[in-house]
């Protein structure tokens, strides 16, 4: 019974592996030959609105990033779940701690897609992509917790570590968010970065989800609980691909406008190398996986 359990987890990480596949090809592929116009919003706001391909209506700005997100998806994210779908099959705890990681950046970025995208032909793939990730987020955690979480790392897992990145990336998103949403309330919705939008979504979705989830997962690490060492080993993956993600999505906008932001991209990076960094650290410390037979079936046992 267990077996089968997870090859259906690993089945259902293929099949959001494979549409998130599909919706980040169709982005990359179909994201119209570049064509704009000069339009003002609704808020009186003037950009350059995409005219073409299925982000058609968007700004510009917004299509040149979230191509460079749909490359990361679609090169790296993607064959990564596809890989942990094979752990899990055989029953891994690091292969299910890899595959929550990797749900949990699926979720976030599709919630966003779904929200921040003008409507269009993709719409419907975005809302099941972020809501199958969120039940994969629920079934896979029960599937850890029912194994068990006492004791699976060591006490040189490095929780401490994580928690001060976490830290300090959660702080500089406030800071940076506080200062667009001060920029909006003053009138200047430009800098806010109101690009035909009509309201601050990532902003939301960031001050609302990631920096409250951060800060937990940080003090549950730092006191060095069996939850915040599980809790890091998820979310590590999680910031590892949203951090990537990030970074592409601004070397793509570089790309077509011909100037780099690299402040932005500097941190970025270096957040990414130190949280791929840690994430090393993290599952090299992971226990190893093994399983003893017992009349009620398999279960696990430490190496």
């Amino acid at each position: 019974m267990i077996v089968q359990n997870h090859r259906a987890m690993a089945a259902f990480a293929v099949i959001v592996g494979l549409m998130a596949a599909l919706a980040a090809a169709v982005g990359v592929f179909a994201r119209g030959d570049g064509s704009y116009e000069i339009v003002t919003s609704v808020r009186g706001v003037t950009y350059a609105m995409a005219t073409t391909g299925v982000y058609a209506y968007n700004a510009q700005r917004v299509v040149s990033e979230g191509v460079g997100w749909d490359v990361f998806t679609l090169l790296v994210a993607v064959p990564t779940m596809l890989a942990a779908a094979g752990f899990v099959a055989g029953g891994s705890f690091r292969g299910r701690l890899l595959a929550l990681g990797l749900f949990g950046y699926f979720f976030y970025q599709y919630l966003e897609y779904a929200m921040t995208w003008a409507f269009g032909p993709l719409f419907p793939l975005f809302v099941l992509i972020f809501g199958s990730s969120l039940i994969a987020l629920i079934w896979f955690g029960a599937s850890v917790a029912r194994d068990g979480i006492a004791d699976r790392f060591g006490a040189d897992f490095p929780g401490r570590p994580f928690a001060v990145i976490s830290v300090v990336m959660a702080i500089l998103l406030v800071v940076m968010w506080t200062a667009r949403i001060a920029a909006g309330l003053s009138g200047d919705l430009e800098a806010a970065g109101l690009q035909g939008e009509t309201t601050l979504v990532v902003q939301a979705l960031d001050l609302g989800l990631v920096v409250p989830t951060a800060l937990l997962i940080a003090a549950l690490a730092w006191r060095r609980t069996d939850a915040g060492q599980v809790l890091a080993s998820i979310y590590v993956v999680t910031s590892v691909s949203m951090s990537a993600a990030i970074v592409a999505m601004l070397v793509s906008a570089g790309i077509v406008e011909a100037s780099f932001e690299l402040p932005p991209i500097l941190i970025f990076g270096a957040f990414l190398v130190a949280t791929l960094a840690l994430a090393i650290q993290m599952y090299r410390r992971a226990p190893a996986d093994a399983y003893r037979a017992t009349e009620g079936g398999l279960r696990w046992q430490p190496k």
